[in-house]
């Protein structure tokens, strides 16, 4: 009987504890409303960031809530046009951004950044297609459908009348689309050869056109790197999500999700070469 109550009375005081502990840590993170995490995030660009049902969803939302819970908090999205999130947050109106917020040395003057992304574009193709490109100069003589007045078009018109006209290998033919979803049919109906789309917006159209397209390319092209935003100032709470994202690594979460979406982790060189643009 004594040996009973001495057990339960330790796992009482550790009980109490370990609440003591996370009590002290939550009350540390500096948030806008106790107890929860307010997220602002323009919910139109899937598949980062969208609605289901009323709900956020995507890649920020589902990072987000396992961030959030590891910190004791919920989740709350703001629905924000992308042009004034950051008017948003210095404004705090919400604690956080988590929408494909591309680092710019501008926008750091502004804000601080927890870096947790690399995105940019990816190469489809028709399922079982002999053509499987790797990089931008494996489509030289190729007809290349992509989103209208995407970051790499430029690219791909100064890769054709250089690298391609100066080897002989045929220009390329960039045929631009007002949607991905557009371009995808151009690519299903024979109309172009390859897809040069968004890494994650590419995944998307495979898992819809259910495996009639491939991803062909193997890394990134035209990288670019996302992060988090945060408030100058909310140190606590800058240094509390940083520590969540490092738990979502090592508990694994962080990288099922970029399986996932078909994104990577940004290298330390490439999150310093974005912030010097």
């Amino acid at each position: 009987m004594v040996c009973k109550y001495k057990i339960t009375t330790v796992k009482a005081l550790l009980a109490i504890t370990l609440t003591g502990l996370l009590g002290s840590a939550q009350a540390a993170v500096n948030t806008k409303q106790e107890g929860i995490l307010s997220i602002g995030s323009d919910l139109t660009w899937a598949p980062y960031d969208y609605l289901v049902d009323g709900e956020a969803a995507g890649f920020d939302a589902d990072l987000m809530k396992e961030m959030a819970a590891s910190l004791g908090l919920k989740t709350k999205t703001e629905d924000t046009r992308f042009a004034s999130l950051i008017l948003g947050l210095t404004g705090h109106h919400y604690d956080v951004i988590a929408s494909a917020l591309y680092i710019t040395p501008e926008r750091a003057k502004q804000i601080n950044y927890i870096p947790y992304l690399k995105t940019g574009g990816s190469l489809m193709t028709l399922k079982g297609s002999e053509f499987m490109p790797q990089t931008q100069k494996d489509l030289c003589g190729k007809k290349v459908a992509s989103l209208k007045g995407a970051a790499w078009v430029p690219a791909l018109h100064k890769l054709s009348v250089g690298y391609c006209a100066e080897n002989k290998l045929g220009s390329i033919t960039v045929q631009e689309y007002p949607s991905s979803p557009l371009a995808a049919q151009a690519l299903l109906s024979r109309a172009a050869d390859v897809q040069f789309d968004d890494a994650a917006v590419s995944q998307m159209m495979v898992d819809q056109t259910k495996g009639r397209l491939q991803i062909t390319s193997k890394e990134i092209l035209e990288p670019v790197i996302i992060g988090l935003g945060v408030a100058k100032g909310n140190d606590s709470l800058l240094a509390a999500l940083t520590s969540a994202l490092e738990e979502q690594k090592k508990n694994g979460n962080y990288q099922v999700l970029l399986k996932k979406y078909n994104l990577q982790e940004p290298s330390a060189e490439e999150i310093a070469a974005a912030y010097k643009g």
